[in-house]
């Protein structure tokens, strides 16, 4: 889906800079903290600032940031492959998921994150308040994954997973948890689970700590998405029912 309605009004700056796809709003916010924004060729730090877009010269890293009002809102489903790093550009030169995104002019930033080796759903766009709809823990949004899991296994670690397991220093929501298939034979149990937080290789930390080591990961669905109709590596526009979905 592409929009192109942006209303020129006074908004904060992080949001603005959201909306022109530089990155997540919270991650704008650090960019602000740390001096890395100008607005009028002004140094701003403080997070309550406002700009109008058709009036104030907004700047990050040195370099000027396009008006949003002439930009499309874009807003892709990706089904990532294996391999791929979920960033923009990587420090070390691997191949990034903004690389399997052919022929779209507009700046977009991942939704979220996958890490390298794991696959499926994974949302781009340039939207930064829709970023943070389907990032922030407050919204909720389901995200479901299919796990094969090294060994058979029972239903005293379904029910831990169910109920919340201890992970670090902190303990997880409950999750959805369905067994899809059991093979006695390669002694390995494919399930599926259904979180809505969204911390740093969640669902494999989850599946260790009740003893069974995640041999492969995909995302299946993010809220009502699914990437079962998309081959592996293959993008689409998401449809504004799709977008709507997430509000």
């Amino acid at each position: 889906m592409k929009n192109e309605e942006y209303k020129d009004e006074e908004i904060r700056l992080q949001k603005y800079m959201a909306d022109c796809g530089v990155d997540s709003r919270r991650k704008c916010e650090e960019y602000i903290s740390n001096g890395l924004v100008k607005v009028n060729e002004k140094i701003i730090t403080e997070l309550g600032v406002k700009v109008k877009p058709s009036k104030d010269i907004v700047e990050y890293n040195g370099k000027r940031i396009e008006n949003s009002k002439k930009n499309d809102k874009v807003y892709i489903l990706l089904n990532k492959p294996i391999g791929y790093v979920t960033t923009v550009k990587d420090q070390f030169e691997r191949q990034t998921v903004i690389d399997l995104i052919k022929g779209v002019k507009e700046r977009i930033v991942p939704v979220g994150r996958l890490d390298m080796y794991t696959s499926g759903a994974l949302i781009l766009t340039n939207d930064g308040e829709f970023v943070y709809k389907v990032t922030h823990p407050k919204y909720e949004i389901e995200k479901t994954y299919v796990a094969t899991l090294s060994g058979i296994i029972q239903n005293e670690a379904i029910e831990k997973l169910e109920n919340g397991v201890a992970i670090e220093d902190y303990i997880t929501k409950p999750a959805k948890v369905k067994i899809l298939k059991i093979d006695y034979e390669k002694r390995i149990s494919r399930i599926e689970i259904t979180i809505h937080e969204g911390k740093n290789r969640e669902v494999r930390k989850m599946c260790e700590a009740v003893g069974y080591k995640v041999i492969a990961l995909h995302r299946s669905k993010i809220g009502k998405l699914k990437v079962k109709d998309l081959k592996i590596g293959e993008w689409r526009y998401l449809t504004k029912k799709e977008v709507e979905s997430f509000n």
